[in-house]
């Protein structure tokens, strides 16, 4: 069974975590102190941070469009024209909801 560090996303979150709150905010006196900084790193990580892959935008507002995208009381129907990978200018293609998930323009 592997750890955290085996995975290099964690291993880069583990050393965001350290830097930006145990090392930044410390010392700590107790082991209760750090456990609740880490909830309201966790939070913040999760809800408030901006992410520039996201365009800036918090995890929260991409979550939350996305569905509401889902929710839309508009049926899905065929779409005749271009071929749904094709992009117009640097944006990404109307599909495309999820920028991290979507090809980039060359």
């Amino acid at each position: 069974m592997g750890d955290s560090y085996d995975n290099a996303l964690a291993e880069a979150v583990n050393g965001l975590y350290k830097t930006e709150l145990i090392r930044r905010r410390g010392p700590w006196r107790k082991v209760e102190q750090v456990e609740l900084a880490t909830l309201e790193y966790v939070w913040w990580w999760n809800n408030s941070r901006l992410h520039g892959e996201l365009g800036y935008r918090t995890p929260a507002e991409i979550e939350a469009a996305y569905y509401a995208d889902q929710e839309s009381p508009q049926p899905a129907t065929a779409r005749q024209g271009p071929d749904r990978n094709e992009t117009q200018g640097d944006s990404p293609p109307r599909w495309c909801r999820l920028p991290t998930r979507c090809p980039r323009p060359d």
